[in-house]
C-alpha cells in the first residue's frame, strides 16, 4: 500500500497501523474484557485459529500485547496488555461512545438510554458474567482497590457521571450528589447485610477525595479515569464537561464476582438505591 510521506511523522497514521485492522481492534477489545487465552479469544471473536495467531503475533510485535506463559505441557500463553496496550483503552472507549451515539443511536447527547437500545442490551447482558479477575481501580487516596470486594458476600457497583458539575441540558446527568447521599444513608444497612459498595466515575482521584471528605462518604470512591472498567465491561459513556463520563448504572455481583443484577437506565435514583440494597442483601444470602 502506498503511503504519503507524512505518515512517518504522523501519530494518527502510526496508530492506524495498529488499529486500522478490524480484527486487531476486536482482539484488543476482548483482551480488555479479560479474555486473554487463545481459545477464549477465538470463541468470543469467531476468528479462525490461523488468522487469530497472525493478529496476535502482530500485536505482540507492535508492543501492544505481551505473552505470559501459564502452562508448560503443552506450552500455552496468555496475551496481556502492555503499558502501550493499556494506553489504548481510552481510544477504544471513545470508539464505542462514538458508535453508540452516532451509529447505534440518533446522535443525541444523553447520560441515559432507551430500553430497546444497544447500550441497554449490552449492560443487561452482563448478568451471569464474571467481573475480570484482579481488576482494581485507584481509590480516592491513590491506593488500588479491588472492584469486587474480596471479603464481602456481595458487592454493589454504581457508576455515575461526576459530582460538582453543572450538567446543563444533558438528560440523566444530574443527581450524583443525591445518589451518594442516599447510598451513605443506607450504608449501615448494606454493612449489616454483608454487602460492599463501590462508587465509580471517571473523575480524578483528588476530585473524588475532596468530594468524599466533604460528604463524609463511608465507602470507596474509585476512579476509572483510565477507562479500564469501561473497556472491561463495555459500559456506556457520554462526553460531558470535557471528559468521557460513565452513564448512571448499578451492578450487583456475588462473592464469586458474578454479576447477578443490572439496573440500567437509572431514572428513579431513590428507588434504584433501595433496590440495590434489596438485591445485594438477597445475593449475599445466596451461596453459589
Amino acid at each position: 500500500m502506498r503511503r504519503h510521506n507524512a505518515d512517518e511523522t504522523c501519530g494518527i497514521a502510526q496508530t492506524a497501523i495498529v488499529l486500522g485492522d478490524w480484527w486487531n481492534v476486536l482482539v484488543l477489545r476482548e483482551v480488555a474484557r479479560g479474555h486473554v487465552r487463545f481459545d477464549a479469544l477465538a470463541a468470543e471473536i469467531g476468528l479462525s485459529r490461523n488468522v487469530l495467531t497472525e493478529r496476535l503475533g502482530r500485536l505482540v510485535a507492535r508492543g501492544v500485547l505481551r505473552r505470559s506463559l501459564y502452562q508448560r505441557r503443552p506450552v500455552r500463553y496468555e496475551y496481556l496488555l502492555t503499558d502501550a496496550g493499556t494506553a489504548l483503552l481510552p481510544l477504544l472507549v471513545a470508539m464505542q461512545d462514538w458508535g453508540d451515539r452516532w451509529m447505534l443511536g440518533d446522535g443525541s447527547l444523553t447520560a441515559t438510554a432507551e430500553a430497546d437500545g444497544a447500550e441497554h442490551a449490552r449492560v443487561h447482558a452482563l448478568v451471569g458474567t464474571r467481573l475480570p479477575d484482579g481488576l482494581e481501580l485507584p481509590g480516592a487516596q491513590g491506593q488500588y482497590v479491588p472492584v469486587a470486594a474480596p471479603d464481602a458476600a456481595a458487592t454493589v457497583l454504581f457508576t455515575y457521571p461526576g459530582t460538582g458539575i453543572e450538567w446543563g441540558p444533558i438528560p440523566g446527568a444530574t443527581g450524583c450528589t443525591l445518589e451518594h447521599r442516599l447510598f451513605s444513608d443506607a450504608w449501615p444497612e448494606f454493612r449489616r447485610a454483608g454487602v460492599a459498595v463501590r462508587g465509580i466515575s471517571t473523575q480524578l482521584t483528588h476530585e473524588q477525595e475532596e468530594f468524599g471528605r466533604a460528604e463524609n462518604i463511608p465507602y470507596p470512591l474509585l476512579s476509572d479515569a483510565a477507562h479500564q472498567l469501561a473497556a472491561a465491561l463495555r459500559l456506556p459513556t457520554f462526553r460531558g464537561a470535557g471528559r468521557l463520563r460513565h452513564k448512571r448504572l448499578i451492578l450487583v455481583a456475588d462473592a464469586e464476582r458474578t454479576v447477578r443484577h443490572a439496573l440500567f437506565p437509572v431514572d428513579d435514583i431513590p428507588h434504584a438505591v433501595a433496590e440495590s440494597l434489596r438485591l445485594g442483601a438477597e445475593c449475599a444470602g445466596t451461596k453459589g
